[in-house]
């Protein structure tokens, strides 16, 4: 007859009050702890976490619009009120951002596109005439001040076709126009500084009134302004010390 050996274990973990007991006299080795399951995570849905206004800033006004429509958000996954919000913001910031540019016109453009432009719009009129270094100096800083600034409307004209037999040495000359009316004129470079850089320009423009715009108040537009210029005044600083000690 077959001999049957069998082997009984007990749960994982269970004891017996022996086992214990000689466990205390160190007769047998410590218990092993009982096997525990690490807990179980499941991975996160991008579309089912809560939405906060970092996810609505990276929208563009058309898919904006589109979520108006998407009766799938529920308040709690979707801030309406800052939707709303957000999308009055761009398209305020549409409204502002009219121009960007430096606006080649003519004499006969001149009335309609500066004298009669809208009372809340500064126009900034660049006389000059090609081949004159001078006119092109003053013509790159107002190209990059019209793509900073682009509620600021920047015009250039020839000098003759604005004003017959207007005399060369004054260029380049830039008038400044608002409601209509002659703000400031400046005749040539000597005004803008020594070297003549977008952001001297730009703080001559802006020393009465808020010439340039961004959206921002006149106030807080002059201190970055300021601080740019100031910026690179100190960077120039910099690099003619490093050219002589390179000498």
């Amino acid at each position: 007859m077959a001999d049957y050996h069998f082997v009984y274990k007990d749960l994982e973990g269970a004891s017996t009050q022996w086992d214990d007991l000689q466990r205390k006299f160190g007769n047998l080795p410590p218990k092993p702890p009982a096997f525990k399951p690490p807990s179980f995570t499941p991975a996160e849905d991008p579309d089912s976490k809560p939405k906060d206004k970092s996810w609505i800033d990276e929208k563009t006004e058309e898919e904006l619009e589109d979520l108006e429509d998407d009766q799938d958000l529920d308040d709690d996954r979707f801030l309406l009120e800052y939707r709303k919000k957000r999308l009055e913001e761009i398209r305020e910031s549409a409204k502002i951002a009219r121009f960007g540019s430096v606006i080649p016109i003519s004499g006969s453009d001149f009335v309609r596109e500066v004298s009669q432009a809208p009372p809340d719009v500064w126009v900034v009129v660049i006389l000059y005439k090609d081949g004159y270094a001078e006119c092109g100096l003053l013509l790159q800083c107002l190209e990059e001040l019209a793509t900073k600034y682009p509620a600021t409307k920047f015009v250039k004209i020839i000098s003759t076709d604005c004003i017959p037999n207007y005399p060369d040495r004054n260029l380049p000359t830039l008038l400044v126009y608002n409601n209509g009316a002659v703000k400031a004129n400046h005749v040539g470079l000597h005004p803008f500084g020594r070297r003549c850089t977008p952001e001297g320009v730009a703080l001559v423009l802006c020393q009465s009134d808020p010439v340039l715009n961004d959206g921002q108040s006149g106030k807080a537009v002059l201190e970055g302004v300021r601080k740019r210029f100031i910026e690179k005044v100190v960077t120039e600083h910099e690099d003619d010390d490093d050219g002589s000690a390179s000498d």
